[in-house]
C-alpha cells in the first residue's frame, strides 16, 4: 500500500526503502529566495512611483496656481498619500536604504504640502497679503522712530559725558597749577657752594650736607637720608673725578625740582 504524500521533492511510501529524494531540487531555500527578491523589488518600485508622483504633483499644482488647471490635483495627491501611509505602517519591512529613501520622500512631500496649503489659502481669499504689508510698514516706521529717539538720547548723553570730562580735566589742571605754585612759594632757592679740596674744607662740606637734609625735609622725602660720613666720601670722590677732567673748583648745587631733591656737581673753574 502506497501513500501519495510528497514534501518539496521527497516522496514517501509506507516502506522506508521506497522513499526517494529528488536530486533536481537542491534545498528548501531555493523555493523561498525568489519570493523575498520579488518583495524587495515591489518596495523599490513603489518608492520610485512615490518619487514620480511627487514631481508630477508639483507640476500640476504649479499649473493650478498659474491658472492652467481648473481644480487642484486631488487624484495624484490621494495616490501619494496612500502609498506613503502604506509604508509608514510597514516600516519594519523596509531595509536601511529603503527606509532612508522613504524618510527623504516624506520630508520633501511635507515641505511641498505646507507650501501648497499656504498658496491655497491665499488663492481662496482666506489670506490677504496687503494687510500684512501695511502692518509691516507700521511696525518698521515705529522701529525707525524708536531708533532715532535712542540715537538722539545717546548723542545727548555723550555730550553730557564729554562736558563732564572736560570740566574734570580743567579742574585737575587748575589743581595741578595751584599745587605747583604752592610748592614754588614754599620751596627754598637753590643752594650753591664751590669746593676745591674737600679734605681741608670740612665746614663747607658739613654746610652742604645740612642744606641737602633741609631740602629733603621741605620736599617731604621720606627715604632714608645718607649719613654725614657717606656724604663726605661721595663729595671727595666726585670732586676728584671732576678735577681729573681739568677742573679746579667744583660747584655743588642743592635744589628741589618737581618735588624731588637734586644734588648736582659741575666744574666752575
Amino acid at each position: 500500500m502506497r501513500y501519495g504524500l510528497a514534501i518539496v521533492g521527497i516522496s514517501l511510501s509506507d516502506k522506508p526503502a521506497d522513499a526517494k529524494v529528488d536530486a533536481g531540487v537542491p534545498s528548501l531555500y531555493a523555493e523561498i529566495s525568489p519570493v523575498s527578491t520579488a518583495n524587495m523589488a515591489t518596495i523599490d518600485e513603489d518608492l520610485n512611483q512615490i518619487e514620480r508622483d511627487i514631481r508630477t504633483l508639483k507640476i500640476e499644482y504649479e499649473q493650478y496656481f498659474g491658472g492652467g488647471r481648473p481644480r487642484p490635483p486631488a487624484d495624484t495627491q490621494w495616490r501619494v498619500d496612500t502609498l506613503l501611509r502604506r509604508y509608514s505602517e510597514r516600516a519594519g519591512d523596509l531595509s536601511t536604504g529603503q527606509r532612508f529613501r522613504y524618510n527623504n520622500l516624506t520630508q520633501t512631500y511635507a515641505k511641498y504640502q505646507d507650501m501648497w496649503r499656504k498658496k491655497l489659502l491665499q488663492k481662496e481669499g482666506a489670506v490677504t497679503q496687503h494687510h500684512f504689508g501695511a502692518a509691516a510698514k507700521a511696525i518698521e516706521a515705529e522701529r525707525q522712530r524708536q531708533s532715532a529717539h535712542r540715537q538722539k538720547n545717546a548723542a545727548a548723553e555723550a555730550e553730557v559725558v564729554a562736558a563732564g570730562v572736560h570740566a574734570a580735566a580743567v579742574a585737575e589742571a587748575a589743581a595741578e597749577t595751584a599745587r605747583q605754585s604752592a610748592e614754588h612759594r614754599h620751596l627754598p632757592d637753590a643752594f650753591a657752594m664751590s669746593l676745591s679740596d674737600p679734605d681741608n674744607e670740612g665746614d663747607k662740606v658739613q654746610q652742604l650736607y645740612r642744606k641737602l637734609i633741609e631740602a629733603r625735609t621741605e620736599a617731604g622725602d621720606k627715604a632714608a637720608a645718607p649719613s654725614l660720613k657717606d656724604f663726605e666720601k661721595f663729595v671727595r670722590q666726585k670732586t676728584t673725578d671732576l678735577k681729573e677732567k681739568g677742573g679746579h673748583e667744583i660747584e655743588y648745587t642743592v635744589s628741589i625740582e618737581a618735588g624731588r631733591v637734586k644734588l648736582k656737581a659741575r666744574i666752575s673753574k
